[in-house]
């Protein structure tokens, strides 16, 4: 008796293509969970590394926090290759007071945060062949309000654990007021971030969902449903949720007495 082959027919393989299909559907926003999870631990850990070179740093400086002045940038080095003076302006990231201290720049990077936020950075196109790399090792923003700064000792905040040194904020140094930090000048009702707020005119509002940017559950330009990490002086680090400011006292900033 002669053998007949047997075969998929074209209906059932579009079956199987069609189960596949669900399959991946359902488990794609779950790796893709998992994935940002992976990065927001990997930022976390970073943040905790600076933690450690400011410690030594304070140590070596009478406990006193450096006032970064000038550094308002994202860039360590000069387009020559020698490193930046510390606090200087015109570019200069405000990790540089901590390079001595650190193996590695690139744990002031975020893996969540790979390329430039449009609007956000500076132009750096004339020194830099892809300018947009430069956010891997600067993708950190320090606490810049008035009374963080200025060479203030440590033993003059009220609680170390409760004064915030620095956050993945990609704006390299938050200036203390409404506009780019993440209280609302202890208003109730009253909004945070307001230069990157649509809502509130900001300019930067393109930029807005890379604030909160890590396990995001939400798609409007306005709410993500995300967390923002942040190393506070004390060196252990935390995760923000998504806020208006409500929450986070202006006194977060400034390290006076409740």
């Amino acid at each position: 008796m002669p053998r007949t082959k047997k075969a998929f027919t074209l209906i059932e393989l579009l079956v199987v293509i069609a189960i596949i299909a669900v399959l991946m559907g359902i488990l794609m926003p779950a790796l893709r969970k998992v994935k940002e999870q992976a990065r927001s631990t990997v930022c976390k850990s970073n943040l905790r590394n600076v933690g450690l070179a400011l410690a030594m740093y304070l140590d070596d400086f009478d406990r006193r926090i450096p006032d970064t002045g000038g550094s308002n940038g994202h860039l360590w080095d000069l387009a020559n290759g020698e490193p930046r003076t510390p606090g200087s302006a015109n570019g200069t990231y405000w990790g540089t007071f901590y390079r001595t201290y650190v193996k590695e720049t690139k744990i002031f990077g975020c893996p969540s945060l790979q390329r430039v936020p449009e609007g956000l950075i500076y132009d750096y196109s004339s020194d830099y062949p892809d300018p947009a790399l430069v956010i891997q090792h600067a993708a950190y923003g320090v606490n810049h309000h008035d009374k963080a700064r200025h060479n203030r000792k440590t033993s003059t905040i009220y609680r170390p654990d409760e004064f915030l040194y620095a956050s993945d904020h990609a704006e390299p140094r938050p200036d203390g007021g409404t506009s780019d930090c993440f209280h609302n000048n202890d208003t109730k009702g009253a909004m945070n971030l307001t230069h990157y707020r649509k809502s509130e005119g900001g300019s930067r509002f393109r930029t807005y969902r890379q604030i909160f940017r890590h396990n995001m559950r939400y798609a409007d330009e306005e709410r993500t449903g995300g967390q923002a990490n942040l190393l506070w002086l004390d060196g252990h680090v935390t995760a923000l949720d998504e806020t208006n400011g409500d929450d986070f006292p202006l006194r977060w900033y400034t390290g006076d007495r409740p």
